[in-house]
């Protein structure tokens, strides 16, 4: 009788597996509207010279590193990553809002 048990048990195990691999999962995410705080604001108009310092240095790396940039075939990512994402958080975002509610 012990393999009659054994037989059960790796039954209900497979039938469970496959009830719970068939039945979709609920997800309860949400999106999150974020509200910009007094705070936020008057800290991102202090960093916003700063930010522009950074566009325009990352404007200059990027020039200055273009040639060795086209060698590699990644002039592209460079452009993305060292001008347009930093123009983008100085004038685009609006203000005290955070890359995450910044609607892209």
């Amino acid at each position: 009788m012990p393999s009659l048990k054994k037989k059960l048990a790796a039954y209900l195990v497979s039938l469970s597996l496959v009830v719970f691999s068939v039945v979709p999962s609920v997800s309860y995410a949400t999106s999150v509207e974020e509200r910009p705080t007094a705070a936020n604001m008057v800290s991102d108009a202090v960093t916003r010279p700063f930010l522009l310092v950074g566009t325009v240095l990352g404007t200059v790396l990027y020039v200055g590193t273009l040639p060795i940039s086209l060698l590699g075939g990644n002039a592209g990512e460079a452009g993305q990553k060292l001008v347009v994402e930093p123009f983008k958080m100085t004038f685009l975002r609006c203000l005290g809002c955070t890359t995450r509610n910044m609607g892209n």
